[in-house]
């Protein structure tokens, strides 16, 4: 047995260091940038930089949700170290010593600098704070927190600044001829009066066309640039949740029933609440306004205890611990606020003799709710004007003066006029001080290890000796399991369709999988996951066999174009007469303000091609039928307006540079690292 043990622990041991990701004879790299190899070292290495900076800002170690995004920017410093920097490096872009300072204590300051070191008295910056905190920490020994934190924030400066100063030079290239800015001025002012016939592509059934190999292909070749696709592969997946079973609650309830007649006795319900629950606010002070839902106004009697009894997904034990005073009145009213049109007198009267009728109305017994919901000019309007419960000082202070001192619930007999409007109010609850202190033990319906293994075992059963995409879908489907599909996830991805934390499957997809592979079980906290590899597509282009049936729609529409076309161009006459001859499905429309600019026609739809097509005729002529994304058009120019010159088109030039200079601010980055040709391989580690 000793003998056994040992050979396994040894297998699974060199297994894991002589494997094809081994550290010691696998591919030790994590992608690479700019023609650079990331070794993992390198990458570990940048982790740490940014581990170390994270506890130094925040004094603690990062959790797992924080190192997934540390990761990310220790990538990121990578990319701008090898790939972004180079190009700085090309055009002669330089930090200097000065511009350091002049960022620290100088006429530029970096603004993390200018909120640190702000005068609290005059609330200005401050450099020679600046200056003292620099020599204080000169004279501390080079591995102190504060001398390590402060050289991390001064080395992360000068690639900012520099990166900073790169694109201010690609942007200041920027330039708008006039000829460009009058072009633009025309796109946006000139006017076309345009009639046109429009064919749906629907008009013509699919039954009558017939796609050819030759079809696809051709439309696959002039689109093929929608169709660039990062390296990622498809899987199905089954689940098998991990859920309570009536044994598990039966159990937590007798648990928690148990502690009901010491609740009952306890002389610090606070305490031993805390003691015994699984939630954090085990005792809480409340008014009648804020009761939660699973205690009734008539169960607050102190010392009453209530439950065991099920709240969604717990088990509550409930004791009302104390009933005393507030110092706080609470009180619950509706109202139908009517606002008057202006401040003068004239449409203040209106609006008081319109709340009055509307008053004299419900007093002789229209229903109020639905007056409100009727005449009501606020946000309680389609609620029948209910305001629910608020303390004294939450509403303005005639409304407040007007609820609080009521001596009876119901209608107030006359309006009450606010700087809002005037008010017809109905007191629901006069008001109440009382307060109500109730502890609450919690203890969460939880699946035992019994039920944790019950699902565990049916993952393992449905996985025994199965391969294969088909073998996969029918054993599935025999067992009434729901198949889950997800395509087109790339390596990075943590999220799988509804698998939040999927890490460990994406893993296992772009580093052991194949097409057709079946998983093991992968335990994702409260659901077991099964998976199979049903495809992948390679960096590039998308192979035509793979998006086949996703084109399929625009291919056929593509052919009943061409008939539709045919069929358009044999008719002769007028646009009325085309699309009488044509039959009921064109329709003959009119826009009398059609611009260059606009990027929809009536029924046509959005489509930019269209707009352009149609402005190309001059006046009194038409286009020939041409298709749009939708159907068939033909365009009559009636009238085309141009807008006269103008002495200066500075204002159109200006937007235009605008544009563009917004433009390459969100794009040189992207852009330098599409040429970069980064290859991340991140996944085979983490």
């Amino acid at each position: 047995m000793v003998i056994f043990v040992f050979v396994a622990i040894s297998a699974f041991v060199l297994g894991d260091l002589l494997g094809n990701n081994s550290v010691l004879l696998g591919d030790n790299s994590v992608g690479e940038i700019a023609g650079r190899t990331i070794s993992l070292e390198e990458f570990q290495a940048a982790v740490q930089e940014r581990e170390a900076s994270y506890v130094l800002n925040f004094n603690r170690q990062p959790g797992d949700r924080e190192m997934t995004t540390l990761r990310q920017q220790a990538w990121e410093m990578l990319i701008l170290r090898h790939a972004i920097q180079k190009e700085f490096e090309k055009v002669g872009v330089q930090v200097t010593v000065d511009e350091l300072e002049d960022m620290l204590h100088g006429k530029n300051v970096d603004e993390n600098i200018k909120q640190a070191f702000t005068n609290q008295q005059t609330g200005q910056f401050d450099p020679q704070q600046v200056i003292s905190y620099m020599n204080q920490l000169s004279t501390m020994p080079e591995t102190s927190e504060p001398r390590v934190r402060w050289e991390v924030f001064q080395r992360d400066l000068e690639p900012g600044r520099a990166r900073i100063k790169y694109e201010n030079l690609l942007i200041k290239t920027t330039f708008v001829t006039t000829a460009e800015a009058e072009r633009d001025y025309h796109i946006q002012t000139d006017v076309g009066e345009v009639k046109y016939v429009f064919v749906p592509f629907f008009s013509i059934s699919d039954s009558v066309i017939t796609l050819t190999d030759a079809d696809f292909k051709a439309y696959y070749n002039k689109s093929k640039e929608r169709y660039k696709s990062e390296h990622t592969r498809d899987l199905k997946f089954v689940q098998f949740p991990v859920v309570a079973s009536s044994d598990d609650s039966l159990a937590i309830k007798e648990e928690i029933s148990k502690l009901a007649s010491e609740f009952k006795t306890a002389t610090d319900d606070s305490a031993f609440a805390s003691l015994n629950s699984d939630n954090s606010n085990a005792f809480t002070k409340y008014n009648l306004g804020a009761l939660p839902a699973f205690i009734s106004k008539d169960e607050l009697t102190e010392g009453t205890v209530k439950g065991p009894f099920i709240d969604g997904s717990t088990y509550k034990l409930v004791k009302v611990s104390k009933v005393g005073k507030d110092t706080t009145d609470y009180a619950r009213a509706s109202h139908i606020l009517i606002r008057w049109t202006d401040e003068t007198d004239d449409a203040k009267k209106e609006a008081k003799e319109k709340a009055r009728k509307i008053l004299i109305e419900i007093k002789d017994g229209a229903d109020f709710a639905q007056q409100a919901r009727e005449h009501g000019t606020d946000g309680t309007a389609q609620s029948g004007g209910d305001l629910g419960w608020f303390p004294r000082g939450e509403m303005v202070k005639p409304f407040a003066d007007a609820v609080f001192s009521a001596t009876r619930t119901g209608l107030l007999n006359d309006v009450v006029e606010t700087d809002f409007g005037y008010h017809i109010i109905s007191v629901t609850n006069m008001k109440d001080n009382t307060s109500y202190s109730i502890a609450v033990i919690e203890r969460e319906i939880t699946p035992s290890d019994a039920s944790i293994n019950e699902a565990l075992r049916k993952a393992e059963a449905f996985a025994v000796e199965l391969s294969g995409v088909d073998e996969f879908t029918t054993r599935a489907q025999k067992e009434g399991i729901t198949i889950y599909d997800a395509k087109n996830v790339e390596a990075s991805e943590r999220r799988i369709n509804t698998l939040a934390d999927a890490r460990q499957v994406v893993q296992w997809l772009f580093r052991d999988a194949e097409k057709g592979k079946v998983s093991t079980v992968f335990d994702l906290q409260e659901l077991y996951v099964v998976t199979v590899m049903t495809g992948e597509i390679e960096k590039g282009y998308k192979p035509l066999d793979l998006i086949k049936e996703e084109i399929t729609p625009a291919v056929r529409n593509e052919a009943k174009g061409k008939i539709i076309i045919e069929k358009l161009s044999a008719l002769q006459g007028s646009l009325d007469e085309i699309a009488a001859a044509f039959g009921k499905d064109a329709s003959v429309q009119n826009m009398s303000d059609l611009k260059l600019s606009t990027n929809n026609m009536t029924t046509v739809g959005f489509d930019p091609l269209a707009v352009g097509t149609a402005f190309s005729p001059e006046s009194g002529k038409r286009t020939k039928p041409f298709a749009s994304e939708r159907g068939v058009v033909i365009v009559e120019m009636q009238n085309k307006t141009i807008a006269p010159a103008v002495a200066d088109y500075a204002s159109y030039k200006t937007q235009l540079e605008q544009a563009a200079q917004n433009r390459n601010t969100n794009g040189i980055a992207e852009a330098i690292k599409k040429q970069a040709n980064i290859i991340d391989n991140r996944y085979k580690f983490y």
